[in-house]
């Protein structure tokens, strides 16, 4: 029986997990859950998988569940309690730079820490591979494309490598043209053709944001030069990365546009039957047609700062934040789709930008500080536009 932490666990990877646990229930004991705001999910949560803790971050909710369960065995906090119990999987799955804090918290007291949350990769990797090594736990990334990266590589190494290539599936508003994108509304850009995924990261595949990310976080993990790292936009969605060999051959990982297939073929090290969570035959069954083609930087103008990602120890840092500040404000509705570049671009050229960025992101309160900043003047350049 393999004991289980889910950050996260009533966003979109939380819930995916959740299913392929009940696939299994048997195989599986659950050892702590978080949420935020959703009070109904949480408090379903409780009742069917008891957990040892459930962690809520947001005051009010918290609240109110403490009070509806207080005679109950699972214990309601509102953060993370110094553990004394040890998890052999931790999925960390809490959105933005907010999954962190309990991200480091959890490597403490996981076997494996099963990583959808870029945002913590891209602003505290240092740290996380510190502490993993220290704490003897495994890190195995479980978004789509690095886990096709991570199965890509394991028999090769970075010198038989020409090109890596992350997909992208062009989101909402591929085939838009400029003066269509001027007047899209949160709501079109939720509406992303393939990916049931949470508001953040749809947004942010709307914008190519989430690539943007992805790359950053791909060099990190996999410490791969920028210079083997691009991007394709792939609509069909079902290559998931690509690598390119010295040798003349080029593989993909090829799968269904399901977050169950990476994340159980993480939980169980490749030996489940898909079956088990899809009734019926997907179309993935037949190989398809399959669509790849360039960024259209019109289209898609952040990927015009793809040189820039990494100029500075803590330029992203600085990007995710101003990033977050984007889709709140964005959701909002508070500023238009297309001011996105704009920004970002703002920021990058601040005149405090490099005395931030230039400074290496070596603990949690440094990297509050920068992110901060990059928040406050956000918020600041976007107050000037209005």
């Amino acid at each position: 029986m393999k004991k289980i932490s889910i950050l996260g666990s009533t966003g979109s990877i939380g819930l995916t997990t959740l299913k392929i646990i009940d696939k299994q229930r048997s195989f599986f004991k659950i050892n702590l859950l978080s949420g935020n705001k959703n009070f109904n999910q949480i408090c379903n949560q409780i009742k069917k998988y008891s957990p040892k803790i459930f962690v809520i971050s947001d005051f009010n909710t918290f609240n109110k569940v403490r009070k509806r369960f207080n005679k109950k065995r699972t214990k309601i906090l509102n953060d993370f309690p110094k553990i004394k119990f040890k998890s052999d999987l931790t999925i960390s799955a809490i959105s933005g730079i907010a999954g962190l804090n309990p991200t480091l918290h959890m490597i403490k007291n996981s076997k494996k820490i099963l990583i959808a949350n870029k945002e913590s990769i891209i602003c505290g990797w240092d740290i996380i591979k510190k502490d993993a090594k220290k704490y003897k736990s495994v890190l195995i990334p479980i978004d789509s494309e690095h886990f096709s990266i991570l199965k890509l590589l394991e028999n090769h190494n970075l010198d038989e490598i020409k090109k890596i290539y992350l997909t992208a599936s062009g989101g909402p508003f591929l085939n838009y043209k400029l003066n269509k994108l001027k007047h899209v509304s949160p709501k079109d850009a939720l509406k992303h053709p393939k990916w049931k995924m949470g508001k953040k990261v749809t947004i942010d595949s709307s914008t190519l944001m989430n690539k943007v990310l992805e790359l950053i976080e791909a060099q990190k993990f996999f410490n791969i030069p920028k210079n083997k790292l691009d991007i394709l936009i792939h609509p069909n969605s079902l290559v998931h990365a690509i690598i390119k060999l010295n040798n003349g051959l080029t593989k993909f990982i090829y799968h269904e546009t399901s977050m169950i297939v990476p994340i159980a073929n993480a939980i169980f090290d490749g030996n489940f039957d898909i079956n088990l969570f899809f009734k019926t035959k997907k179309k993935i069954d037949k190989i398809q047609n399959l669509k790849f083609e360039e960024v259209n930087k019109n289209t898609f103008p952040i990927f015009k700062l793809k040189n820039r990602l990494n100029e500075y120890p803590s330029t992203s840092i600085i990007i995710n934040a101003a990033n977050e500040i984007f889709v709140d404000q964005f959701l909002q509705k508070k500023i238009q789709f297309l001011s996105f570049y704009k920004i970002i671009l703002g920021i990058l050229n601040d005149r405090n930008y490099k005395k931030y960025a230039i400074k290496r992101p070596i603990n949690i309160n440094l990297i509050k500080k920068i992110d901060e900043w990059a928040r406050i003047t956000t918020l600041k350049n976007i107050s000037k536009k209005k």
